[in-house]
């Protein structure tokens, strides 16, 4: 395994470069953030590969392409092909239902996913589209590669059924906080799960999008967004949320945000799933 690494090593580097230099058109504080972060997964910074014994990563990672994930793409259409799984390194992916010329968004996706597994081990999100919201890296496999793969190495499958369930939990917890919980809930639990996805305290998100996707009339994000920075619990920039008091911000999340975080922790830790 370890004389292919320099050369996965140098594909991802070279692809992880591209993304930054793409985040020249961002905010400053942003590419501060993104460029000074710690790599503290080393080369794996997708929770899903980083826990999987080194003999599985060794057989499925001559399959792996870096990629780089560039706003707006679509990583899957609802109901379309399945061509590729998409283990993300950096960045955010929207998971959302479109209907009707509506979009309503049930989970947000960032380190700790695999874009498109869930289809492969049970999972029924073929009505569901996944859309690149902020700018990362991923690893892509096809689709008939991982199968054979979760096939040779059952372990493989163990993990990505265990992430499955941790997302189809988000998704249902989604919809009730959606119909049970108030505006300002919504939204801070929102943004501790984008976050946590992306592992950063600085989002390049807009009020347009989250009244968007939340379903929630701008006038109030904004109304919101403001009270929070009056707070301290935020500062907001041009185009870019940056959280400044974490642990107040949590305090104001309905209990949705604990539920979602806590489902994907015991799905990396094997805890919870009945193994």
């Amino acid at each position: 395994m370890t004389k292919h690494v320099p050369a996965f090593l140098e594909a991802l580097d070279s692809t992880e470069q591209a993304a930054l230099n793409e985040r020249a058109g961002t905010p400053q504080i942003l590419r501060q953030s993104a460029e000074m972060r710690p790599h503290t997964r080393s080369f794996l910074k997708n929770t899903i590969l980083e826990r999987i014994s080194p003999q599985a990563l060794a057989d499925i990672k001559e399959f792996l392409e870096p990629v780089v994930l560039r706003e707006r793409m679509v990583l899957q259409e609802p109901k379309g092909h399945l061509g590729h799984v998409y283990f993300i390194d950096s960045g955010l992916v929207s998971l959302r239902i479109v209907a009707a010329g509506s979009v309503l968004e049930t989970a947000i996706l960032g380190h700790r996913a695999a874009a498109g597994a869930s289809l492969l081990v049970g999972g029924h999100l073929s009505t569901y589209q996944y859309v690149v919201l902020f700018l990362g890296t991923a690893r892509r496999i096809r689709v008939e590669d991982l199968r054979r793969v979760m096939n040779e190495r059952p372990e493989i499958r163990e993990h990505l059924s265990r992430y499955s369930q941790a997302l189809a939990l988000h998704c249902a917890q989604t919809g009730l906080c959606g119909v049970r919980h108030g505006r300002e809930k919504r939204l801070a639990s929102w943004l501790c799960l984008a976050s946590d996805a992306v592992g950063d305290h600085v989002l390049p998100v807009t009020h347009d999008y989250l009244s968007s996707v939340l379903g929630l009339r701008r006038a109030g994000v904004t109304e919101t967004l403001i009270r929070f920075e009056a707070q301290g619990l935020i500062r907001k920039g041009r185009g870019v949320l940056e959280i400044d008091e974490r642990k107040g911000l949590e305090q104001r999340a309905c209990g949705c945000y604990k539920l979602i975080s806590d489902a994907y922790a015991c799905s990396e830790t094997g805890s919870g799933t009945g193994n």
